[in-house]
C-alpha cells in the first residue's frame, strides 16, 4: 500500500507541476487516502491528462498517445522519490531490456553504454518526457514496426504496473455442465481471472490463490491434452493448455505466485526493483563514505603538509648550524691531519722494513715447503712402483697357472682327437664294403627293372591287340543288333501273319493256329490283354 501512495503522489506531483502548483503545500504521503476499490489506472490517466497537454513532444513519435501515458505511468513506477521526479540509467537500462525482450530483439548494450557515457555527462538522469521522447525516437528499437513496439509496452505495462506475472488463452471446464470453454487466463500475484477474450471486458470469475493452493499436473484424458489441475479450499479447476511447454510454463508461474504468497514476498519485479533501490542507496552511501574519507584524507594531507613545511623550516635551520660545525670539524681535521701525517710515514718506513724480513721469511719457507713436496711426490712414486710389482707378481702367477691348465686341456683333447681318428678310419672301412654291397644289389635291381619294363612293353602290346579285337567285336555285336532291331520292326508290323521261329522252351507244347510251339501261355495271356486293350480304345 505504500508504494501505491507513493506512485500516486508522484502521478499528482505532475499534475500539480503542470498547474504551477506547490505539491508539498497541498497534499502529502499521510493526507492520501486509498480505498479497497481505488482504480489506479484511471487516476493516472486523469493525471495525464492534466500534464500531457503542458508537455508535448518536441519532435514526432513512433507510439501513440496511449502508449506514452504507459510510458509515463512505468516512469512514475521506476523513478526516485526525490522531487523533481527522475529516473536513474540503472532503471532505464532495465526498462529498454524489457522492452528488447518483449519485441523479441537482442540487446545493444555497447548503444546503451554509449548513451549512458553521453547521459552522465549531462545529468543524473531522464524525466518523464525525456524518456517519452527516447523511446518515442525508436532509437533502441530499429527495425521494429509501430504493432510490435506497442505489444511490448503493453506486455511491460501488464507486467510492472498491473502486476500480470502470465496470460494467455487456455480451456477450461466448467463446474456443472463438464463442458470445455476457451477463456482468457490473467495470472497476478494473488489471484487468476478469465475473461471471454483478451479484450478483458467481459468477465467469467476468479481462482483466488493463497498460501493453500497447488497445481498438479493431470495425465491426458477425454481427448483432451496438456491437462493441470490448480486446487483451491473451496475449489478445484482443470484447465487444458495449448500444447506442453504452454502448460508447463503456467505450472511453474502458477507455483512461483503460490511460493510468493507462503513467504509472503511481494511479485518478482517490485521486490527486483527494491533490490536496485537498495543496490543504489547502498552505493550511494558508500560514494559518501568514500567522499568523506577523501576529505578527511585531503585535510589530513594539508595538515602533513603544514607539519613538512614546519619540518623543512626546522631542517632548514639545523642544515646552517650542520654547515658551521662542518667547518670548525674540518679545520680541526686539517689540523690533526697535519700531525698525523708525520707519525704516518714514520710507520710506513717501520713497516717498510718489516716487510722486508717477512718476504725473507717467505722465501725461506717456500723452499722449505717446496723440497716436502717433491718428498712427498717420491715417496708416492714409490708406493706406485711398489704396487705395479705387487700387481705384475700376481698377474704373472696368474698367467702361469693359465698356461698349465691349457696344456693339461690341449693333451686331453689330443688324446680324444686321435681317438676319433681311429674310430673314423673303422667306419670308412666299414662303409666302404657296405657301399660294395649296395652297388652290386643296385645292379641286380636295375638288370630286374629292365626285365620287368620288357615285360610291361609286352603286355601293353598284348592289351593294345586286345583292345582292337574288342573294338572290332563291338563293331560285329552293333552290326547284328541292328539287323535284330530291323527284323523285329518287320515281324511287330506284319504280326499274325509271320513269326520267329525261336527255341521252344520245355514246358509242353500248346497247339494253336500257328502251329505247335508257337507260344507259351504267357505270351499267350499277354496278347490277349494286348487285344482287349486296343478293342477298347477302338470303340
Amino acid at each position: 500500500m505504500v508504494g501505491l501512495k507513493e506512485e500516486l503522489l508522484k502521478a499528482i506531483w505532475h499534475a500539480f507541476t503542470a498547474l504551477d502548483l506547490d505539491r508539498s503545500g497541498k497534499v502529502s504521503k499521510s493526507q492520501l487516502k486509498v480505498q479497497g476499490n481505488f482504480d489506479k489506472v484511471e487516476f493516472n490517466r486523469m493525471c495525464w491528462t492534466l500534464c500531457a497537454r503542458k508537455n508535448p513532444a518536441k519532435s514526432p513519435l513512433v507510439i501513440s498517445e496511449d502508449e506514452a501515458f504507459k510510458v509515463w505511468v512505468i516512469f512514475n513506477f521506476l523513478s526516485e522519490d526525490k522531487y523533481p521526479l527522475i529516473i536513474v540509467p540503472e532503471e532505464i537500462e532495465y526498462l529498454l531490456k524489457k522492452l528488447t525482450e518483449a519485441m523479441g530483439a537482442g540487446w545493444q548494450q555497447e548503444q546503451f553504454d554509449h548513451y549512458k557515457i553521453s547521459l552522465n555527462t549531462s545529468q543524473e538522469g531522464l524525466s518523464v518526457w525525456e524518456l517519452i521522447d527516447l523511446i518515442g525516437s525508436g532509437q533502441f528499437s530499429k527495425g521494429m514496426d509501430k504493432q510490435t513496439v506497442s505489444m511490448a509496452i503493453n506486455e511491460v505495462f501488464n507486467e510492472i504496473i498491473l502486476d500480470v506475472l502470465k496470460q494467455g488463452y487456455m480451456l477450461k471446464k466448467g463446474h456443472r455442465r463438464k463442458n470445455w470453454t476457451e477463456r482468457w487466463f490473467v495470472l497476478k500475484p494473488n489471484i487468476i481471472s478469465y475473461y471471454m477474450s483478451e479484450d478483458l471486458k467481459d468477465k467469467k470469475g476468479d481462482i483466488i490463490l493463497d498460501d493453500n493452493c497447488c497445481v498438479e499436473s493431470l495425465p491426458d484424458k477425454d481427448g483432451k491434452k496438456c491437462l493441470f489441475l490448480i486446487k483451491c479450499l473451496d475449489k478445484t479447476f482443470e484447465i487444458s493448455a495449448s500444447d506442453k511447454k504452454k502448460k508447463q510454463e503456467w505450472i511453474q508461474a502458477i507455483q512461483t505466485t503460490v511460493n510468493l504468497l507462503r513467504v509472503g514476498s511481494p511479485p518478482p519485479h517490485k521486490e527486483a526493483r527494491q533490490k536496485r533501490k537498495e543496490l543504489r542507496e547502498k552505493l550511494l552511501a558508500e560514494q559518501e563514505e568514500l567522499e568523506r574519507q577523501m576529505k578527511e584524507l585531503q585535510i589530513a594531507n594539508e595538515n602533513k603538509q603544514q607539519e613538512l613545511e614546519r619540518v623543512r623550516k626546522q631542517l632548514e635551520e639545523a642544515a646552517a648550524r650542520a654547515a658551521e660545525e662542518e667547518k670548525k670539524r674540518l679545520q680541526t681535521q686539517m689540523e690533526l691531519q697535519d700531525r698525523f701525517s708525520s707519525e704516518l710515514e714514520r710507520e710506513k718506513m717501520v713497516r717498510q722494513q718489516m716487510e722486508e724480513k717477512v718476504a725473507q721469511k717467505s722465501s725461506e719457507l717456500e723452499q722449505y715447503l717446496q723440497r716436502v713436496r717433491e718428498l712427498e711426490e717420491m715417496y708416492k712414486q714409490l708406493q706406485e712402483a711398489l704396487e705395479d710389482e705387487k700387481q705384475a707378481r700376481q698377474d704373472e702367477e696368474t698367467v702361469r697357472k693359465l698356461q698349465a691348465r691349457l696344456l693339461e686341456e690341449e693333451s686331453r683333447k689330443r688324446a680324444e682327437l686321435e681317438k676319433w681318428h681311429l674310430q673314423q678310419q673303422q667306419t670308412i672301412q666299414m662303409t666302404e664294403a657296405e657301399k660294395q654291397e649296395l652297388e652290386n644289389q643296385r645292379i641286380i635291381k636295375e638288370r630286374a627293372l629292365q626285365v620287368a619294363m620288357q615285360q610291361l612293353e609286352q603286355l601293353e602290346l598284348e592289351r593294345k591287340q586286345a583292345l582292337e579285337q574288342y573294338e572290332g567285336v563291338k563293331k560285329k555285336l552293333e552290326m547284328a543288333a541292328n539287323n535284330t532291331k530291323s527284323w523285329k520292326d518287320k515281324v511287330a508290323h506284319h504280326e499274325g501273319l509271320i513269326r520267329l521261329i525261336e527255341p521252344g522252351s520245355k514246358n509242353p507244347h500248346l497247339i494253336t493256329n500257328w502251329g505247335p510251339a508257337a507260344f507259351t501261355e504267357a505270351e499267350l495271356e499277354q496278347r490277349e490283354k494286348s487285344w482287349k486293350g486296343k478293342k477298347v480304345t477302338s470303340e
